[in-house]
């Protein structure tokens, strides 16, 4: 069975910034109709969305789908919140970490696998304005020794 592929919709540059991230999973979402047609079209953000634990349930806050443009009456409000699909195990392993480690959960990605949305969720531990400041000098000397290494061989 050949692998389905992964078509980018939106991504969550803020939470890599934001946050080291130490797991990642894949979670379904559930959306009504308007919303996968508004999806389809890459009308998402996921910049504020973070991610809650509630009655063994996985819930997703602040994610924004655009309404759809030709959708009248069946467009759904574009915050509200929607449910994540996840295996019952999974979501008892991540609220015991969220509990035990001051650890937070973050969405990451949404994407197209095959046919179906998902989303890439992430425990994250928050960064320190220092570590912050690391990863922004280890940026500026990547893209230095890039830039001279195209001079080299130009």
């Amino acid at each position: 069975m050949a692998k389905s592929e992964k078509k980018l919709i939106a991504n969550n540059k803020k939470a890599y910034h934001d946050y080291f991230i130490l797991e990642k999973y894949e979670a379904g979402i559930v959306l009504h109709g308007t919303e996968v047609k508004s999806l389809r079209m890459g009308k998402c953000s996921i910049k504020e969305a973070f991610i809650r634990v509630e009655d063994g349930e996985m819930y997703i806050y602040g994610m924004h789908i655009s309404p759809y443009e030709k959708g009248n009456i069946f467009n759904k409000d574009p915050l509200r919140v929607k449910k994540l699909l996840l295996h019952k195990k999974e979501i008892l392993k991540i609220f015991g970490k969220m509990k035990e480690q001051g650890i937070t959960v973050v969405p990451l990605q949404v994407y197209f696998s095959g046919s179906l949305v998902k989303v890439e969720i992430g425990l994250a531990k928050g960064k320190k304005l220092y570590d912050k400041r690391n990863d922004i000098a280890k940026k500026d000397q990547k893209r230095e020794a890039q830039r001279e290494f195209k001079v080299r061989n130009l």
